[in-house]
């Protein structure tokens, strides 16, 4: 009993130690990796502030050819904007304020020239971020925004010229370096900084329900993978706003959305929420998709946190939703120390327990609404499932390159049976672990 005892103090101090890391300061990003734009968590309960006057991107062209392309955007008012380039792999992003995409169905998806392809979507309230995928080394010779003018719109205009990698590797010093903040209104940063605060602002005293931390995946500039005109991250918003729906109505638990609307949130922030939170469960929201020459699969799956993935599939998986915080256009991804690996390691022992515990109740709950993979239970090393002490599991719906899966998907009656079934999974784990847990005093 004293080996027992001391073994739980030794535990708790680790989780000291780990939330002191994780607490501790600001974060430091490499120079050439950092844009002077403070990504936020999402509001967990609210939405950004709303507003009638956002601008409106109306249309895109590509033109020119491999040594020099220029890209046009059309808007109905004139914006202030930041351009910079960031290498390995080759990219040029501009940050603008928030604006309302109205573009072409599969624009970005073709390039041409210097411009392999290019993405756009919100990175935080207030802002928004397009990031061009370069085929090769290449500078920012002009980038401006013409006012409206002879009856064409404003427009923004980013010229590149192709250059040697020793001349790009030479640019990156201003370009990627800024020490100024981005020209995004001052209104973005305070409503983005508000939104920070209250994702991480504490539960109040005098609620003691568990909090289950809904994950749905992807968000703003990051589509995920996308099918039939459907995309992953409106896909899991829709099912991850149902299930936090049919969780509430129980009264027993208190859910938190790390995301409720169309916007971007790094893998650290997430993770982040949920430990701010104290939450008790953390569920991530996913679909799949297999590229045509890999065959076809379908069913949902469920992973827990591995150091090494059970199959080739789930470790193809775990790196492609890994590198989602590259889509931003920057990674901020935070290596952590040897220390903090071995107090992470220390605390993760029983929480994995309990996240297996949670999956095979999940999984058990699932094949009775839901199609199952053939091999449901999986385990692999995906960074939103690291939190040391919060039970956490990714769900996989099902693949979106599935016909008969999307279907499922986009279907309102079999999310409100397979939200229910989840539902069920989330309320058996807790009076399982109630009981195991026995008395307090």
């Amino acid at each position: 009993m004293a080996s027992r005892a001391n073994h739980l103090v030794l535990l708790r101090r680790a989780l000291v130690c780990v939330a002191a890391l994780s607490c501790a300061g600001p974060i430091l990003v490499s120079a050439a990796e950092q844009p002077s734009v403070a990504t936020a968590v999402a509001p967990s309960t609210s939405a950004p502030v709303a507003s009638p006057d956002f601008p409106i991107a109306s249309d895109v062209r590509l033109a020119g050819d491999s040594k020099q392309t220029r890209f046009v955007l059309d808007l109905d008012k004139a914006i202030q904007f930041r351009a910079f380039a960031l290498a390995d792999p080759y990219r040029v992003v501009v940050d603008i304020p928030q604006v309302n995409f109205q573009l072409p169905a599969g624009a970005g998806t073709a390039g041409r020239g210097l411009i392999k392809a290019f993405r756009y979507g919100l990175v935080m309230p207030g802002g928004s971020r397009i990031v061009f995928d370069l085929t090769g080394p290449a500078r920012i010779v002009k980038s401006y925004v013409l006012d409206a003018a002879n009856g064409q719109p404003s427009r923004l205009v980013v010229e590149l010229e192709e250059v040697d990698r020793a001349t790009f590797v030479q640019s990156l010093g201003a370009e990627s370096r800024p020490e100024l903040k981005p020209a995004i209104a001052d209104a973005a940063d305070i409503t983005a900084a508000a939104g920070a605060v209250a994702a991480t602002k504490p539960v109040a005293a005098a609620d003691s329900r568990p909090v289950i931390v809904i994950d749905p995946g992807h968000g703003g500039i990051d589509n995920g993978t996308q099918s039939g005109g459907e995309s992953e991250k409106n896909l899991v918003l829709a099912f991850g706003l149902a299930l936090r729906d049919r969780i509430e109505q129980s009264g027993k638990y208190r859910v938190v959305m790390t995301r409720s609307d169309d916007t971007f949130i790094p893998l650290d922030d997430r993770v982040r929420i949920a430990r701010n939170q104290s939450a008790a469960l953390f569920v991530s929201i996913h679909a799949d998709s297999l590229p045509r020459r890999e065959g076809d699969a379908q069913g949902a799956t469920i992973y827990t946190l591995s150091d090494r993935a059970s199959d080739a599939e789930a470790e193809r998986l775990a790196e492609t939703e890994n590198k989602a915080d590259a889509i931003g256009g920057v990674n901020l991804t935070q290596e952590p120390t040897e220390v903090a690996d071995i107090l992470i390691d220390l605390a993760q022992r029983e929480t994995r327990t309990f996240s297996n515990r949670f999956a095979r109740l999940l999984a058990g709950e699932m094949k009775n609404t839901a199609r199952m993979y053939k091999h449901p239970l999986k385990s692999a090393g995906f960074r939103v499932l690291k939190a040391p002490d919060v039970p956490s599991v990714l769900v996989e719906l099902g693949y979106v390159s599935n016909k008969s899966d999307l279907g499922h998907l986009v279907s309102e009656s079999w999310r409100s049976k397979t939200v229910g079934s989840m539902a069920q999974a989330i309320d058996a784990f807790f009076a399982r672990r109630l009981a195991t847990a026995g008395p307090t005093n």
